[in-house]
């Protein structure tokens, strides 16, 4: 991109711009290059405001550690060991069917379906959620190319559902080791910037009723069909997650995944 003044500004130093990353030197130039594009401008202070809310709510979570089932070693290490101990007794409630109970094992105690899906998946939500540049590996405008990689990566369908009528769009997606072998991510935003993931993995359990979870600020809703299970995770209005839970499932069945 330039402008008359034949000032090359790349999409990555708009992106340090907003993230305060740009070297010194170059933050006259950028600026003035946006003065002579407000379109620009004003896409630039679009990601601005979007940072400063993700900021606002997640920068307490951005500060925890790194979850240790998603160091970088664990992606290939296969089989993988999984400590579910704290991290699976901080679910701190889920109903299933009318049903109420209470998640707390121990790190002995073997995890449910259940609980092997939702610790991993809010543990993922939580930590990509808050990413403002790289949020997901394959962006949502290559769609196409996103299902087709993580398909044959994953060994089952992954279809990314079109949630514009729940005013969510497609971020990208991503790949990430599940309980049993990789797992599929992926991210949808709506126009306010709250962000809502949706992460498959491969179960042996059969078709279970959607699970309510919740930790935090997160929650997630949980069900397993044709061996995948799924999560959908967002904020704590469960309501709008519900709604948007169905949306996948509905798509899901109607497209005989």
């Amino acid at each position: 991109m330039t402008d008359d003044r034949k000032i090359s500004v790349t999409e990555d130093e708009l992106h340090a711009y907003v993230d305060g990353e740009l070297p010194a030197e170059r933050r006259a130039d950028v600026e003035a290059w946006l003065a002579a594009h407000p379109e620009e401008a004003e896409r630039v202070q679009s990601w601005r405001t979007m940072a400063e809310l993700l900021h606002a709510r997640y920068d307490a979570i951005a500060q925890e550690p790194v979850p240790k089932r998603l160091e970088i070693e664990r992606l290939v290490r296969r089989p993988r060991q999984w400590i579910y101990g704290a991290a699976a007794a901080a679910l701190v409630a889920f109903v299933a069917g009318g049903a109420t109970g209470w998640v707390a094992h121990g790190a002995a105690s073997k995890p449910s379906v259940f609980q092997a899906f939702t610790v991993d998946a809010l543990d993922a939500h939580r930590l990509y959620v808050v990413e403002v540049r790289h949020p997901v590996e394959v962006p949502g405008n290559e769609r196409a190319h996103l299902q087709a990689w993580l398909t044959k990566r994953c060994g089952w369908t992954v279809f990314a559902p079109d949630l514009e009528a729940s005013g969510l769009k497609l971020v990208g997606g991503r790949l990430l080791p599940g309980p049993n072998g990789p797992a599929s991510f992926l991210m949808y935003e709506g126009a306010s910037g709250e962000r809502f993931t949706i992460y498959t993995a491969k179960t042996e359990s059969g078709e279970t009723q959607m699970r309510y979870a919740t930790t935090d600020k997160d929650s997630a809703l949980f069900w397993t069909d044709r061996g995948v299970g799924y999560v959908v995770s967002g904020g704590g209005d469960r309501d709008r997650l519900t709604k948007v839970a169905r949306a996948v499932y509905d798509q899901a069945e109607k497209n005989g995944i």
